[in-house]
């Protein structure tokens, strides 16, 4: 009995995750170690990125570049795809160029994406297994959408890039004078190659 007491006992003792990150917010904020963040809602270096929501992009992403807090506006999904031309990502862009003052568009995915290697139906299959209904799933295709290319990676990250730049580069309210590059990076060592110079394509 007095086992089971003690396991309990652990158990609500030992801190949730939530718990945990405000705690660490708590500390962050009595030390003031936000004056070594400070800055302001215009990025210094007039740019936006578009990265990975990758783990291992967290930090590299930017620290590769020299980047420090406030240079850039910094975006993340899976596999920095703009597959919608007016979703999120896309919006969050033109609010970038015409309220925030940015100049340029990064694109940057990277070797060993995970959303490149995703298949739609393990993960569908993991929705129904946490409570996701069959007749969910109906009503979507019923409406038009196909979760299962919804979820679809991508073959390659050249391609998916090349393709992204494009939908931006050719979005019809970004102005045709806002160069858009494309970049890949590897997410052991943050080396970056260039598959798209975006002045090269600029208009005035």
């Amino acid at each position: 009995m007095s086992v089971n007491r003690n396991t309990k006992e652990t158990c609500q003792s030992k801190m949730t995750l939530l718990e945990e990150i405000l705690k660490a917010n708590e500390a962050f904020v009595k030390n003031e170690e936000f004056k070594a963040y400070k800055t302001d809602k215009t990025p210094n270096k007039k740019a936006v990125f578009l990265t990975c929501m990758d783990t291992r992009l967290s930090e590299l992403a930017t620290k590769a570049f020299g980047l420090k807090n406030g240079d850039i506006k910094q975006l993340k999904n899976a596999g920095a795809v703009v597959s919608h031309p007016y979703g999120s990502t896309m919006r969050s862009i033109l609010v970038a160029v015409y309220a925030l003052g940015v100049d340029e568009v990064f694109i940057m995915g990277h070797h060993d994406c995970g959303f490149g290697a995703l298949k739609p139906d393990p993960v569908i299959k993991e929705m129904k297994d946490r409570g996701i209904s069959e007749d969910t799933f109906n009503t979507l295709d019923h409406s038009g959408i196909d979760v299962r290319d919804w979820l679809k990676g991508f073959d390659s990250v050249e391609e998916s890039v090349t393709e992204t730049v494009n939908n931006v580069k050719n979005h019809p309210l970004l102005a045709k004078s806002i160069p858009v590059h494309g970049l890949i990076m590897d997410p052991e060592t943050g080396k970056a190659d260039l598959v798209i110079n975006g002045y090269e394509k600029v208009e005035e």
